[in-house]
């Protein structure tokens, strides 16, 4: 029998609907996205946050900057938003050209205005619990699991991609959460071997179909937040979807599954910012 569907679009606009019913008749909450250079995937992806925000009644503001604007021209105009007090939530879309320096920017965010969770305030609180706000990728994935009645407690699961943005952040949302948890990355021996162990696995690479289905355990949950696009242009994940999700139980499509959880975690983040409150 095949894996039944994470259908991360279907549980984003759940999440979307929540925001709004919240936010209707009240303040919108402003949310300023600083974008830098012509990188066609981010300009989709700075789309997707702007509709987002629309649907919800959030007032994104996109601050583009063409890649040979001088370095501290940015760099102060996020100081000046970061004390405006009209402004709740701050990002940098990343990646950035080449040269430039995304941690410094990111630091010059307020950590309570940093709607990413992306500044070392915190990410390091994260190890406490204590952050202001959890990266939107690890924060959506655990959100979709629980909206599918996918436990963490006392599951085993394995974090293949140790990156700053997902694999460590997941892997410590994952611990919050009682589950047994291992990291594995590029240096691992045995990779399959561990998979095989997941009763959860999440994998965060970037390379094409580097999980496969003999790598999966039958009946385990599959999560795949990769994003690349082959030779055809047809955009795939990090699990090679067709075989896998005749062994996996649940599994998460490319597109569809965790990239618009990311956008509505994103969208959280930012009414978090201006309410001081969770949902």
């Amino acid at each position: 029998m095949a894996a039944k569907i994470l259908d991360g679009k279907a549980c984003a606009e759940e999440v979307l609907t929540l925001i709004n019913n919240h936010l209707r008749e009240k303040k919108s909450p402003v949310l300023v996205i600083y974008r830098i250079g012509d990188d066609p995937a981010s300009a989709v992806y700075v789309r997707n946050k702007v509709r987002a925000a629309e649907r919800v009644g959030i007032e994104a503001i996109i601050k583009h900057y063409p890649a040979t604007t001088p370095y501290c021209e940015v760099w102060n105009r996020i100081e000046i938003d970061a004390a405006n007090p009209f402004i709740d939530g701050m990002m940098v879309q990343l990646p950035l050209p080449e040269g430039w320096d995304e941690r410094a920017l990111i630091e010059r965010i307020p950590p309570e205005k940093d709607v990413d969770g992306l500044t070392y305030a915190n990410m390091g609180m994260l190890h406490e619990q204590a952050c202001w706000h959890k990266p939107c990728t690890a924060k959506g994935i655990i959100w979709l699991l629980h909206e599918n009645g996918i436990h963490l407690t006392g599951r085993h699961v394995v974090v293949v991609g140790r990156s700053e943005i997902v694999g460590k952040p997941v892997a410590l949302l994952a611990l919050d959460y009682n589950a047994t948890v291992s990291i594995c990355h590029s240096h691992t021996k045995n990779l399959a071997e561990i998979t095989r162990q997941a009763d959860i696995l999440i994998v965060a690479v970037g390379k094409e179909k580097i999980i496969t289905a003999d790598m999966v355990k039958p009946g385990a949950v599959v999560v795949d937040v990769g994003i690349n696009r082959t030779a055809e242009g047809k955009l795939v994940g990090d699990v090679d979807f067709d075989e896998v999700k005749e062994v996996a139980s649940w599994i998460t499509p490319v597109p569809g599954g965790v990239g618009p959880m990311t956008v509505a975690m994103l969208m959280v983040n930012t009414f978090h910012a201006q309410k001081s409150v969770t949902i």
